[in-house]
């Protein structure tokens, strides 16, 4: 299996770098440039967010109390029927107001739930996620005390179920898969994993965060594919207002799926107190009852993946364009992502994140954000053209 597991031990617990500390030397490369610093290297939604939801969220002058009291740390009854009545127009699967609750954003939902579950199932100790993938997924292991067990993925970047391991799958308290994965847009077989988790017992959780944004196809959604009459037994769904409605400074997402994981798990985060802010749950209400904005943003992002693929294709250094998400998987010529990045950063002044961030096999590559301006990418383009030259490695 490729990829580093991570197995807990005995000892102080240090923390490993974040991530993205790790280019301020690329960052300071790309400062020098007039203009400073094009940032791809985060997915940062930074385009606008809708009118009418900033309106809703300054509004608080209504007698609902949103702004006053604790908020519902389920969500509010309004929201979870948002939620779901949201699933049922884009995903085209009922899920009742009482199987969805909400998250302060999703990273944090990643990053604890494994936790929670082991505490349902001291039995299980180990978290299978794809072996390039966002980060949390593994972290969310470790802060839990239990094994991270990368899975590999296959050269469409989608998980390969059949790689894991007999011994591994027994002891697999739950398996991640992301689709449109993060980092390389792969779109998973969500029925095949629903199937792999009934088959083993063990619970799969759907990151579709970026499913507002599938090129190939309509969205995909693991919920309908679990076990029961309903199809919801069995696997949890995650979504948010971040990227969607580029609200990533509101932290609201939502879980979704098997009724009774989901009354659990609202009852356990009801204890550690985790509660969207009530203004921003009632902004949520009107964000999910607006597809118009969602539909300008796919073209922004379809428009900067096209233009991004030409641009790093001038340099040497040809991608294709991903089948979900609004991030440009870049394999780099020669295998050194590090060098590449420090290269775009003193020759483009702009910031991207090298493979290796998103696991030991995404290594030789670099993901780019789309997550700047049009304009902004064209003045990255101007500065490579003028420097001239293709990328070698140095």
């Amino acid at each position: 299996m490729s990829g580093a597991r991570h197995e807990t031990g005995p000892g102080r617990f240090e923390p490993p770098a974040y991530p993205y500390d790790r280019l301020e030397e690329a960052r300071h490369l790309a400062a020098g440039h007039d203009g400073g610093v094009v940032d791809l290297s985060i997915g940062t939604p930074n385009d606008p967010p809708p009118a009418a939801v900033m309106a809703a969220l300054a509004d608080l002058t209504d007698s609902s109390g949103a702004a006053r009291g604790y908020p519902p740390s389920i969500g509010s009854a309004a929201l979870r029927a948002a939620i779901s009545a949201w699933t049922k127009e884009r995903l085209g699967v009922s899920v009742p107001p009482d199987a969805v609750a909400a998250c302060v954003g999703t990273k944090e939902f990643v990053a604890t739930a494994p936790q929670w579950l082991r505490l349902r199932r001291p039995d299980r100790d180990t978290v299978l996620y794809p072996a390039v993938s966002y980060p949390t997924y593994q972290m969310g292991a470790v802060l839990a005390g239990l094994r991270a067990v990368p899975v590999p993925v296959d050269r469409q970047w989608r998980i390969d179920l059949s790689a894991i391991a007999p011994s591994d799958a027994a002891r697999a308290l739950m398996l991640w898969v992301n689709t449109p994965g993060n980092p390389a847009g792969g779109l998973d077989d969500l029925a095949a994993a629903a199937g792999w988790g009934r088959r083993h017992d063990v619970t799969v959780c759907s990151d579709e965060c970026y499913a507002e944004y599938t090129w190939d196809g309509p969205p995909r959604t693991i919920l309908g594919h679990g076990f029961g009459p309903d199809g919801l037994a069995g696997v949890l769904a995650l979504h948010s207002l971040s990227k969607r409605s580029n609200l990533a400074g509101l932290r609201l997402g939502w879980y979704a799926g098997d009724p009774d994981l989901v009354r659990y798990l609202r009852e356990v985060r009801k204890h550690a107190g985790l509660m969207v802010p009530g203004p921003v749950q009632r902004a949520g209400v009107v964000a999910l009852g607006d597809a118009g904005h969602v539909i300008g943003q796919r073209d922004r992002y379809r428009i900067r993946l096209e233009r991004a693929a030409e641009l790093v294709a001038s340099v040497g250094a040809p991608a294709p364009l991903p089948a979900g998400g609004f991030y440009l998987w870049v394999p780099v010529p020669g295998g050194d992502e590090w060098d590449f990045t420090e290269w775009l950063a003193r020759r483009g002044g702009v910031l991207v994140s090298p493979g290796s961030f998103y696991g030991e096999a995404g290594a030789g590559y670099v993901r780019v954000a789309m997550v700047a301006p049009l304009s902004a990418i064209e003045v990255v383009a101007g500065r490579l053209a003028a420097g001239g030259g293709m990328y070698r490695r140095a």
